[in-house]
């Protein structure tokens, strides 16, 4: 490298790393030459160097009763934005809770990590230590902590509203499977909590029901559904799962959709458009939680190397409604 710009190694070093001042031409010439070289720092040096790794660590969750594509859509954002930051990822997962965020934050392995799948009282973040995170979620209490979220009780809110402006009184929730209320998945409880609320609000009777997402859950689920309140009119679904069987089973019960009955589900676009009829949903970009989520941790590294209190962020990003064919006036 030194040879080809026709520099000193430590005039190489100096300019790479900005510790001290160089020349226009001189670092024309050093970059020129990185570039013909295709040259890329060692980690594990520059981590010894500057005890920065220049890794991020994202722990995904490897779970069945979560939605691969959307975790999959987090994970490719957080991979893309980091490397606009300058940042390799490492993914792990959280098959080993806490343990595996101690272990990580006592290796020096990565500079930060963005923990996914968060829980109202999540065991993880207690572990931390100095390590610094950004998490995608928002526990019970974020207070300290740089968070990222759909913000779901808005998004639970918004399905009473409308079906309630549709003049349906009778609503089902069918939610996830119940081990996700069991382990009080954030996403899974701040919808619930926000639909209730509102619904109590509009006057709504609703019962909720969670569901394993297969035809055979599902069919039991709707059953007791209809079992329990026969007048039901209004279904929410929050579990991608069970929209496909709903549908079906809707159908085969003698209801039409949206005539005899109203689905509105919360889940990504291109789930909502691929049913007939098409389904009226609320949606969040998983895209931008993975953005968000690389920005708030880097700052954080960044306030933590100029000896600086980093600062925290809770960003809640607003769902959007839109309005299909599987909703229609009682």
């Amino acid at each position: 490298m030194a040879k080809a710009a026709g520099v000193s190694p430590s005039t190489v070093s100096y300019t790479l790393s900005r510790k001290r001042p160089v020349s226009a031409e001189t670092r024309r010439r050093v970059e020129q030459a990185v570039a013909a070289l295709g040259y890329h720092p060692n980690a594990g040096a520059r981590a010894l160097a500057g005890r920065r790794s220049h890794i991020l660590a994202l722990a995904v969750p490897l779970r069945t009763d979560v939605y691969v594509p959307v975790m999959m859509d987090i994970a490719t954002s957080v991979a893309v934005a980091a490397r606009k930051q300058g940042y390799d990822v490492l993914l792990i997962t959280n098959d080993e809770g806490p343990d595996g965020i101690r272990r990580l934050a006592a290796s020096g392995l990565a500079d930060g990590v963005i923990l996914m799948d968060v829980e109202l009282d999540d065991r993880r973040i207690p572990t931390l230590g100095d390590l610094q995170a950004a998490l995608i979620g928002m526990p019970r209490d974020p207070r300290g902590l740089s968070c990222v979220d759909n913000d779901f009780q808005a998004a639970g809110a918004l399905c009473a509203d409308h079906l309630a402006d549709l003049g349906h009184r009778e609503i089902a929730f069918i939610g996830y499977a119940p081990g996700t209320y069991q382990r009080h998945a954030a996403y899974a409880e701040r919808t619930l909590a926000g639909f209730a609320a509102r619904a109590k609000e509009r006057g709504l009777r609703f019962l909720h029901r969670p569901c394993e997402g297969t035809y055979e859950g599902t069919a039991g689920a709707l059953g007791r559904i209809l079992s329990d309140r026969p007048d039901t009119t209004g279904f929410v679904v929050q579990n991608e799962g069970a929209i496909g069987p709903l549908l079906s089973l809707l159908r085969t019960s003698g209801r039409t959709v949206p005539e005899d009955a109203s689905v509105i589900a919360l889940c990504p676009e291109r789930v909502a458009e691929q049913y007939t009829p098409a389904l009226t949903a609320v949606t969040g970009s998983a895209m931008e939680l993975g953005r968000i989520a690389v920005e708030q941790v880097v700052s954080r590294i960044s306030a933590s190397a100029r000896g600086e209190q980093p600062a925290n962020e809770l960003v809640l990003l607003t769902p959007t409604l839109t309005i299909r064919e599987s909703t229609g006036p009682i």
